[in-house]
């Protein structure tokens, strides 16, 4: 039986997550474990400044002598764009920004890059995904009919920064991951894979792909989870977690200072993630990722429950746009509008319908939960 719908009383995550639980106030355990194992944790303050500029002082000291000390990824959206304003301006540093194009860069996030790299009078490289491999790799995942249609993009993302450290031996990352807007970590059933599973991609191409992969870049998390950070010594570095960061704020400021322009919502770097996001997936699955998106805003106090409800009931773009998009993404794809149209019709599945070692990703995220290195819900 389909379970009562129910959604949080502080929040508005709901029970399109399968797995949530609600207490006798009707409250999620969302906003519970953000009271209790976040929010304590998190200094923003001048015991997370004073841990930020001694992270600092390491990176300078090991990079002594190099042509950069770090390295962190420019997608052109504002968390990737104000890290890199945090790297260079408050801590001092001299990362290289690796932009990597996946082929579905809107013209907005292209002039947001240039904008960052002049401003900030850093080196960029920018790492081109052969689109042959990309596309077919995409219309593999489509096919497959799992929800999280943007780990092929994830995977180029994350894959290619990772070899490149790797290969030119930069052992500090520079992340704008953040509790201050993703607290509220997306779901396993809406699609929220944790990191790049290379059985699963592997049996989705096998299954729907048509071309070898040759140079298309898989790092399986394992891979960078264990052998890049333990045995080769790279570190992650989170500088958001350690600095106010209020998204309006930081809009502003890199629009003053930059000529940044602001996106119409999260993620909205992308073409293909926007069009996934605001389309494919509320859609055909019913998931809306931006009740994550608000839910972390509402309980780092940057929205309203009623803002974020009244926002939830429309969507972010109109339907004409979107019918477009659907042409564009099916055209792009070398795929007819009825091609795509019949495989958005097609019965939902999970990434449970293909060979996968989320076994061993869930048993690494419980370790790390309990060493206090993972904060959020692991679903």
């Amino acid at each position: 039986m389909d379970k009562v719908y129910k959604i949080c009383s502080k929040t508005i995550m709901d029970t399109s997550d399968p797995e949530i639980v609600f207490d006798k106030d009707g409250i999620s355990d969302y906003y519970h474990n953000y009271h209790q194992n976040i929010k304590p944790n998190w200094h923003t303050d001048e015991v997370g400044y004073n841990q930020l500029m001694k992270i600092a002082d390491t990176i300078k000291k090991e990079g002594k002598g190099k042509d950069f000390d770090c390295i962190m990824g420019l997608s052109g959206g504002l968390d990737s764009s104000y890290v890199a304003y945090v790297a260079k301006e408050i801590m001092g540093l001299r990362p290289l920004l690796l932009h990597v194009d996946a082929g579905w860069n809107t013209e907005q996030a292209v002039g947001n890059i240039e904008k960052l790299v002049n401003g900030l009078s850093l080196d960029l490289y920018t790492e081109v995904i052969n689109w042959e491999e990309m596309k077919d790799l995409q219309v593999a995942f489509l096919k497959s009919q799992i929800s999280d249609q943007d780990l092929p993009q994830d995977a180029a993302f994350f894959s290619a920064l990772y070899k490149f450290a790797n290969k030119y031996k930069i052992k500090h990352i520079i992340t704008g991951a953040n509790y201050s807007t993703e607290c509220c970590r997306e779901p396993e059933a809406w699609g929220g894979y944790p990191g790049i599973d290379s059985w699963l991609f592997s049996d989705i191409h096998k299954k729907f792909g048509t071309r070898e992969l040759k140079s298309f870049p898989i790092v399986d998390i394992l891979t960078y989870k264990i052998y890049y950070r333990y045995i080769y010594g790279m570190k992650v570095i989170k500088p958001l977690n350690l600095v106010p960061y209020i998204k309006t704020e930081a809009e502003n400021l890199l629009q003053s200072k930059y000529g940044w322009e602001k996106y119409k919502h999260k993620h909205h770097e992308s073409r293909f993630t926007r069009f996934y996001e605001d389309y494919w997936m509320p859609q055909k699955f019913g998931y809306q990722k931006r009740r994550a998106h608000f839910s972390s805003l509402i309980l780092t106090g940057q929205m309203t429950r009623d803002e974020a409800l009244e926002r939830i009931s429309r969507p972010e773009m109109d339907e004409q746009f979107l019918k477009q998009e659907f042409e564009y993404v099916a055209n792009k794809l070398d795929l007819k509008v009825s091609e795509l149209q019949n495989i958005f019709e097609g019965p939902n599945k999970t990434y449970k319908d293909y060979k996968n070692k989320m076994g061993l990703i869930k048993l690494g995220s419980r370790a790390m939960n309990m060493l206090g290195l993972e904060k959020r819900l692991f679903r």
